[in-house]
């Protein structure tokens, strides 16, 4: 079931076990919805023709299925256990999913099942799935389905893959067997090193090995460094993936390791290709988002600006210089979360922890990334996009051309409010930080589409509503 652990949507892989969960998920709720109708009309309920209607179970099911990528359930199965998982479910089905339900019933009156029913229906919903994911995990776990891999290398690439593996990718239906250390002197921790095979094919087929992920350091032959190409080659051409660790790190992480990056990554991969029908589309869908946001948050951001005059006076707005696509300066703008004398010596400053310069209002408006709404109009002058890698001040980006390899690749699209490196990756506040950002900037920079697009805004609810990355 899981010997090909991923599949691939316009460029962005998504991991097929997940897809298998979702589908399944999806299944259940659909099957709940509809047959808690059924049960009903057998009981003589009240409107019960609406209560089996497939349309109303398909919307449901739909509904809840958003609610679990937004509140970023999947990944907190793996990394954080089931009280987080359980957690986040409650969010996105009695929370999310409630109000969702609630405003399209408002808007489809037809569909409505009525409360009673709906409570009924999502109490099944959570216990189902919730059921379902722990069978899921037991499953993924098996070592009989696991996409088994073999690492050959044993230096800094390596140690860095196998430490990237036991944080992420253990359920993820990828077992990596250990590495092949291809120098004297290994950095990968003995315990994981495997015996050089004479016979790469054989080793593979007794050992159920499905993928060779090359991760070499030193190539030369004085270091022991020599690629077996020969045996690669058979293992290649009888059934074996052999794979670099770029591709692999790009597949299974998504993210590109920039340690492991050449130019000729840019120039010879499948991506960072530019588009003028994909461009045309993002730009409509950009508007429309946009301008819809502006109304039905006008509200918020009327309330937002009284509150920051009352506790600290005007201006209301901040704006800063930042650059955008192809390196072209423009102007943002945000609701002033900061003291006015926050950089009165001219100097721009990383935010830190904890920050000082941030006020009681501006510490608020940044959790729930109300001091984000005035860049709407920046979308709207088609400055930004709604979805994009952040962007940076010109002081910053000078700074950081110089000493992060690739830097400059992320200004080849659009930056947006909302981004990939801000899903995966904490608030940057460091040349380090950007380094990591960056890694997950290039992946979207070479992969991003209209699907990819769609599922950065729903994922980042669970950015919102849990406050990550705010400083």
């Amino acid at each position: 079931m899981f010997g090909v652990s991923y599949i691939r949507i316009r460029k962005h892989y998504l991991h097929l076990p997940y897809l298998v969960l979702g589908a399944l998920e999806f299944a259940a709720l659909f099957g709940t919805f509809y047959l808690l109708g059924f049960v009903l009309d057998q009981l003589g309920a009240a409107e019960a023709n609406l209560h089996t209607s497939a349309g109303a179970a398909f919307l449901f099911a739909l509904v809840m299925s958003c609610g679990t990528l937004a509140m970023g359930v999947y990944f907190a199965m793996v990394r954080e256990g089931f009280a987080s998982m359980f957690f986040r479910t409650l969010v996105a089905f009695c929370f999310l999913g409630g109000l969702a339900l609630t405003i399209l019933y408002m808007l489809i009156p037809n569909v409505s099942p009525g409360s009673d029913k709906l409570f009924w229906a999502v109490l099944l919903a959570i216990f189902l799935v919730t059921l379902i994911r722990q069978i899921f995990l037991k499953v993924v776990d098996s070592d009989q389905l696991a996409r088994r891999v073999v690492i050959f290398g044993g230096g800094e690439f390596a140690e860095s893959l196998m430490t990237d593996y036991e944080r992420n990718l253990r359920a993820s239906g990828i077992r990596i067997m250990g590495c092949i250390p291809d120098s004297a002197t290994p950095r990968v921790d003995a315990r994981h090193h495997l015996p050089a095979p004479t016979d790469f094919y054989q080793f593979c087929r007794q050992n159920r090995i499905s993928e060779i992920v090359i991760a070499q350091q030193e190539r030369r032959k004085s270091e022991g460094g020599q690629l077996p190409v020969e045996a690669l080659m058979e293992c290649k051409l009888r059934g074996i993936d052999v794979t670099d660790a770029v591709a692999f790190y790009e597949r299974e992480l998504k993210k590109a390791r920039l340690e492991l990056l050449h130019p000729s990554w840019i120039l010879f991969s499948d991506g960072f290709k530019a588009s003028r029908s994909r461009d045309l589309a993002k730009r409509v869908m950009d508007l429309v988002i946009s301008l819809t946001l502006a109304v039905v948050m006008a509200p918020f951001m009327l309330l937002t600006a009284l509150a920051i005059v009352l506790e600290s006076g005007f201006p209301v707005l901040y704006s800063q210089d930042r650059v955008g696509a192809r390196g072209q300066v423009f102007r943002i703008y945000k609701f002033r979360s900061m003291r006015q004398d926050a950089e009165k010596d001219g100097k721009a400053r990383w935010a830190s922890q904890n920050d000082s310069r941030v006020t009681r209002v501006g510490a608020f408006i940044r959790n729930t990334r109300l001091d984000e709404l005035p860049q709407l109009w920046n979308v709207i002058k088609g400055e930004m996009s709604f979805v994009g890698p952040r962007p940076e001040r010109p002081e910053f980006v000078e700074q950081l051309k110089d000493q992060v390899p690739f830097y400059n690749t992320r200004h080849y699209v659009k930056p947006g409010l909302m981004g990939w490196a801000q899903l995966n990756y904490p608030y940057g506040a460091s040349i380090e930080d950007a380094r990591g950002k960056l890694e997950y900037d290039l992946y979207y920079t070479k992969n991003h589409s209209i699907v990819m697009d769609f599922l950065i805004m729903i994922q980042t609810v669970e950015v919102v509503l849990l406050g990550k990355g705010v400083r």
